[in-house]
């Protein structure tokens, strides 16, 4: 089951109380102080791991609580102070604070951790309050309590390639015939409810990430259909493949389709309109494809790519134009 959003409960553990205790030995009547302090509690902390791929493993509950310290003892013993709470979430998490709406942190790569509940300290021991004018200190302190806060945990999906298109354009056959990732591919609508990510390799040294992501329709910025789910995940694809189907199944023209998902991308969050894009008419072995493709061409006055994931045709090219789009990204000029 993949999971890109979960609602959870954090809670740091609290304080161990400090201790109240004074030295009774034979022959000493006046020991002293000897309480010792609480130990801490564990605060809950959020790492993203290289290798968890969704938050599937974090909706079994809703509470998730750190353990409390110990408290303190006699003979100046303090108590033990509690082990954090790590949650693992895939990089590309973030971290929301569910109340207050704001970003806690951008999990965006391997390692990235945010404390989203800290921990309570532990109380002092009469001990710690003795002093020259206060030798026999009544004085104690109770733990600190956790702070306890609602998150939200939302993932977007990095890859450096994201396809795009108007659903059934082709975009999970695309990603099972260069990758060996094996999407679920149908012909009714929104077959991909979830990204999938394949590893495309180019060459021995040179390989990209490539993520299929749920088709769009317009009024997605707005939440219809798979609106959010799509458009949460293309933030953070460095590239867009835009597939275009020649002969939709509903009859719709192939240039409008291209236009209208183009809108909803500018309306979502304009910079995602500024995205690096390559166009691709799929399905080429259709009739009629070469017309689309030649339509796209005149209006949008640059070059619009023919590939087939069936037949093959086209796919060193794309594949030469995302390697090419790549390596442009990577020079110091497209990166300053």
């Amino acid at each position: 089951m993949f999971v890109d959003r979960v609602k959870i409960q954090v809670d740091a553990g609290k304080g161990g109380d400090g201790c109240l205790s004074f030295r009774r030995e034979k022959f000493i009547p006046h020991g002293g102080p000897d309480g010792g302090d609480g130990g801490n509690g564990g605060s809950v902390i959020v790492e993203a791991r290289e290798g968890v791929n969704n938050l599937a493993a974090l909706t079994h509950r809703y509470h998730w609580r750190a353990e409390s310290g110990g408290a303190g003892s006699g003979a100046n013993r303090h108590g033990r102070s509690a082990e954090d709470m790590v949650l693992l979430v895939p990089p590309g998490t973030v971290v929301i604070d569910a109340v207050a709406g704001h970003v806690l942190k951008d999990l965006a790569h391997p390692g990235d951790h945010v404390t989203a509940a800290l921990a309570g300290r532990g109380g002092k021991g009469n001990l710690h309050f003795k002093s020259s004018t206060n030798r026999a200190p009544r004085h104690w302190t109770k733990g600190q309590p956790g702070e306890s806060r609602e998150i939200v945990l939302e993932l977007k999906v990095i890859a450096d390639v994201g396809l795009v298109g108007k659903p059934n354009a082709g975009k999970s056959t695309l990603l099972s015939r260069l990758s060996h990732a094996r999407p679920q591919v149908a012909a009714y609508p929104f077959t991909t409810k979830y990204p999938n990510l394949g590893q495309v390799r180019l060459d021995s040294e040179r390989s990209f990430v490539m993520a299929d992501l749920p088709g769009l329709i317009e009024g997605a910025h707005g939440g219809a259909g798979l609106g959010h789910e799509f458009l949460r995940h293309i933030e953070r694809a460095g590239i867009l493949v835009h597939l275009v189907e020649p002969v939709p199944t509903d009859g719709t023209d192939p240039v409008a389709n291209y236009v209208a998902i183009r809108n909803e991308l500018a309306l979502y969050d304009e910079r995602l309109a500024l995205r690096p894009e390559i166009v691709v008419v799929s399905k080429a072995e259709l009739p009629g494809s070469e017309e689309v493709r030649q339509a796209l061409t005149e209006r949008l006055e640059r070059e619009v790519l023919a590939m087939s994931a069936v037949t093959g045709q086209g796919l060193d090219k794309l594949l030469f134009a995302i390697a090419r789009q790549l390596q442009a990204q990577q020079t110091p000029e497209a990166t300053a």
